[in-house]
């Protein structure tokens, strides 16, 4: 009787002591991954029931908020002081390039007048045969016709001053006609690059004023309330730099442009008086003027 309790008591021990070394290896697999070629188990499948979400994250991501504040809310929003200042504003950059492009234009084809001047002119046999083939309109005509009127006409009171004194002052006096409408349109441009800045600093001085007014009658003093009537009002600043900026550049590339142009038209008016001044060609260019 006591070996069979002695017995039992060893298998009870060697029983306990499986179970010990058992269990704990069963809970260690539970928590480790399963093998690659083994089939998912229940747990596995809950990601898959999250996986729409990042979807939901990417579309909340490309949605488009609209801008509350721009140009169309500062006309809209302005009273008519910001406005006129805005039209003000418009009008000088329409202006201001109109002057630009066709300045560029009148300065080409004066370009190409020089070049036909002096291709044709000064080969014609006379001062009036070149003077005729010359285009109707272009400055070098105008300035050889005032330097045969000139030696034409040099009689009466006139006849008194030297014929070289009164012939270089005609053509001085043509040219300085040709040079003063080159410069036309280019004091606009200096007005509209020193006056712009200005009237954009005007007009997001007023905006600023009347969003602080607008806000303290609200009584909400919040980052969103005054941020967005304040930018609004510096877009005048912004506004005014971009037209005076273009204007600025653009009047001294004009008076660099109108220089040279004006050089070959002096250049002209020189050569053009020792001709006048020269016997025969004074004797051929006098009598078809009398």
């Amino acid at each position: 009787m006591l070996k069979i309790i002695r017995s039992a008591g060893l298998v009870t021990a060697l029983l306990i002591t499986l179970a010990s070394a058992v269990v704990p290896q069963l809970a260690l697999g539970q928590n480790q991954p399963s093998a690659p070629g083994a089939a998912p188990t229940a747990p596995a499948a809950a990601p898959a029931a999250t996986a729409p979400a990042p979807a939901a994250g990417a579309q909340r991501a490309t949605e488009v908020v609209d801008n509350p504040y721009g140009l169309q809310a500062l006309w809209a929003g302005g009273d008519m002081v910001a406005r006129i200042t805005l039209a003000i504003l418009v009008i000088m950059s329409i202006g201001s390039w109109y002057v630009i492009v066709t300045k560029v234009y009148e300065q080409a084809k004066m370009g190409a007048q020089a070049r036909a001047a002096e291709k044709s002119f000064w080969t014609a046999p006379s001062v009036r045969q070149g003077t005729e083939g010359l285009k109707a309109g272009s400055p070098y005509r105008f300035i050889a016709e005032s330097g045969l009127e000139a030696a034409g006409k040099h009689t009466g009171l006139l006849g008194n001053v030297d014929l070289n004194t009164w012939v270089t002052m005609s053509i001085q006096r043509a040219i300085d006609n040709v040079q003063s409408r080159t410069q036309d349109g280019l004091a606009f441009l200096a007005t509209v690059g020193s006056t712009a800045p200005f009237v954009g600093l005007f007009g997001t001085v007023w905006g600023i004023y009347h969003a602080l007014t607008a806000i303290g009658i609200a009584g909400q003093a919040s980052i969103d309330k005054v941020a967005g009537p304040v930018g609004e009002a510096l877009i005048m600043t912004a506004l005014g730099l971009a037209v005076a900026v273009p204007a600025v550049l653009g009047y001294n590339w004009l008076i660099r442009r109108n220089k040279n142009a004006m050089d070959m038209v002096r250049g002209f008016g020189a050569d053009l008086h020792a001709v006048l001044l020269s016997g025969p060609k004074a004797a051929a260019a006098a009598p078809a003027r009398g």
